[in-house]
């Protein structure tokens, strides 16, 4: 028996459903065969991820648009710590295109003391545990970055 045009239409649909779902989970870092493991033993309630992903899809217009803004909300959330659901995306929906991920800063230490650049001086002083600025007269190669969280 031939499927009538709404039957198609309705296929169709629950199709980029089930892709928005899918991606939301996978900038999760979940895999398909997880996804699908983890709905058998009842981990992820599947069902509980259609509804908001058809609004996804009705305010996004598009899998694709829709799986970018999940992907621009995964690495601004991700870049802070932060967990995020696909109800995130409607709520950051206007700052979409502000969202950013949090700079990552790299802060310059010597044997484990932080150092300062003097932009009047142009030199590089290390802080002391007493907090007294010393005079750097190391090679820059000595200098160690680490990344300030």
């Amino acid at each position: 028996m031939e499927k009538t045009k709404k039957q198609k239409r309705d296929n169709l649909e629950e199709t980029a459903i089930q892709q928005i779902v899918n991606h939301y989970f996978y900038s999760k870092g979940l895999s398909l065969e997880q996804i699908k493991s983890n709905a058998k033993q009842k981990k992820i309630i599947y069902s509980r991820f259609t509804r908001p992903a058809k609004q996804l899809l009705e305010l996004a217009g598009s899998v694709k648009k829709g799986k970018l803004a999940i992907d621009r909300v995964a690495d601004w959330a991700k870049s802070r710590n932060l967990d995020y659901a696909i109800e995130t995306v409607f709520k950051k929906w206007l700052e979409l295109d502000r969202l950013k991920p949090k700079e990552i800063v790299k802060k310059p230490f010597y044997q484990g003391n932080p150092m300062i650049w003097s932009q009047t001086k142009k030199k590089w002083y290390v802080v002391g545990d007493d907090g007294e600025w010393r005079e750097f007269v190391g090679d820059e190669k000595d200098i160690q970055w680490k990344i300030s969280k």
